[in-house]
C-alpha cells in the first residue's frame, strides 16, 4: 500500500472533484462526519469550525491510499483501514470523508480531512510523512495486505508521471532513468572499481561527477551531471548516494582526495561552459519536471520502451546490457497509477505534497 498526501488552503476543490467521480459512477463515499453528502452542505460546515482558527491558511489535509490491482478488497475492510490510518494519525475530533474510486485499474481512497479539531485544536504536521509511512506500514501488517518496502529502504526512485508521460510521446527513456542505469551498469561490470576508474568510466559516457568534499578530505555527497540535468545521487536512489557507493568500490580517503578535488575542478570548468552548474556543492538541480499528484492510470504503456537514442549504445552488447537495465527500473511502474515518488524523492512543493511507500 502506497500513500500521497498533501496540505493546502482549499478543500473546495477537492471536494468536488470526488463528488463529480461519485456522480458519475466512478467513486463511492465510504464514511463521513458531515450531516449531508452535498458541496453546499459540507463546505458550510467546514466553514462554522475554521473560524476557530482563521488564521490558519493550510487547513486542508488530502490523502490517497492505493493499493495493488490484485487486492480488491471489500468497502467494510477499505472503511476499516482508513478509520485506523485516521485515528493513527491523529484524526480524532476533525471532519473528515473517505472515497473508494473506480477510475483506475487497482483500488485506491481518497481521504480529505480539516486539520482543525472540533476544539479548534490543530493537528501538529511535524513529521507527518515518517508518521504516515510507518502507519501504512502497520496496517499491511494488521490486514495482511501486500508489503511494501519503507522509502528508505528504496533503492531507487521510482518512475514519476512526467517522466512516464514522456517516455509514452518518445518512446525514450528519461535522463534520470538513463543515468541510473549507466551507473548502476558500471557498478555492476566490476566489483573492485577504485574512485578514479569509477570516475573514468562515467566520463566516457558523458556523465560528469561533483563530490561534496569538506576541507579536511571528507567526503559527505556525489552528484551526476548528464545532457544538462544534474542531480545528487540521493534523487536517484539509495544506491547511488556516495553512502553506498563507498562501500562499493575500492575508496582510500587519503589515496582518492586529490583525484575526487581534480574531478570537481574539471567538472566546474565544463559546466560552466555549459551553464547547467552554478559551481556550488550543494546547488544541483534536475532540470526534468517534478512529480505532480495525480489520480489517473497508464494503460498503454510499452513493458520495454524503446531505447533508441541511448548514450554509447554502438556496441550492440553494451546497448543491448542498458535496455535490459533501463527495463527493469522501468517495468514495476507501468501498469500501476503514480502517486508521486516517493517514491520518490519527497520535494516540499507550494502544496507541501509528499508521497510514502514506493
Amino acid at each position: 500500500m502506497t500513500g500521497n498526501q498533501i496540505k493546502g488552503k482549499g478543500f473546495r476543490g477537492a471536494l468536488r472533484y470526488n463528488l463529480e467521480k461519485v456522480e458519475k459512477n466512478l467513486a463511492e463515499v465510504l464514511d463521513h462526519s458531515f450531516s449531508r453528502v452535498t458541496e453546499k452542505s459540507i463546505m458550510k460546515e467546514i466553514q462554522m469550525v475554521k473560524v476557530l482558527r482563521p488564521n490558519l491558511q493550510k487547513f486542508f489535509y488530502h490523502t490517497s491510499l492505493n493499493f495493488p490491482p490484485h487486492e480488491n478488497l471489500s468497502n467494510d475492510t477499505m472503511k476499516r483501514i482508513a478509520n485506523d490510518y485516521l485515528k493513527a494519525n491523529g484524526f480524532n475530533q476533525h471532519q473528515f470523508i473517505i472515497f473508494r474510486h473506480y477510475d483506475a485499474d487497482h483500488p485506491h481512497l481518497h481521504i480529505l480531512v480539516n486539520r482543525i479539531g472540533f476544539d479548534g485544536q490543530v493537528l501538529s504536521d511535524c513529521n507527518d510523512f515518517a508518521r504516515s509511512e510507518k502507519i501504512l506500514r502497520g496496517l499491511e501488517i494488521k490486514y495482511n495486505l501486500t508489503n511494501v518496502a519503507p522509502s528508505k529502504q528504496a533503492t531507487k526512485r521510482a518512475v514519476t508521471k512526467d517522466e512516464l508521460e514522456m517516455m509514452k510521446r518518445t518512446g525514450q527513456p528519461s535522463l534520470k532513468i538513463q543515468l541510473q542505469a549507466m551507473v548502476k551498469g558500471i557498478m555492476d561490470s566490476n566489483s573492485n572499481m577504485t574512485v578514479s576508474e569509477f570516475i573514468q568510466a562515467l566520463e566516457k559516457k558523458g556523465v560528469a561527477t561533483q563530490f561534496n568534499i569538506a576541507s579536511t578530505g571528507h567526503v559527505s555527497g556525489v552528484s551526476y551531471s548528464y545532457q544538462g540535468m544534474v542531480v545528487t545521487g540521493s534523487k536517484l536512489g539509495n544506491e547511488f548516494k556516495w553512502t553506498t557507493l563507498k562501500d562499493k568500490i575500492d575508496y582510500d580517503k587519503q589515496r582518492d582526495s586529490q583525484t575526487i578535488l581534480n574531478t570537481n575542478s574539471r567538472s566546474k570548468t565544463v559546466a560552466a561552459k555549459r551553464g547547467d552548474m552554478d559551481g556550488h556543492k550543494k546547488s544541483p538541480i534536475s532540470n526534468e519536471k517534478s512529480t505532480k499528484h495525480t489520480f489517473g492510470t497508464y494503460r498503454n504503456l510499452e513493458a520495454s520502451p524503446k531505447t533508441k537514442g541511448l548514450p554509447n549504445s554502438k556496441n550492440p552488447s553494451e546497448a543491448d546490457l542498458l535496455s535490459g537495465i533501463i527495463g527493469s527500473l522501468i517495468s514495476p511502474h507501468l501498469e500501476r497509477d503514480q502517486a508521486p515518488e516517493a517514491s520518490l524523492g519527497l520535494t516540499r512543493k507550494r502544496k507541501r505534497r509528499k508521497s510514502f511507500g514506493r
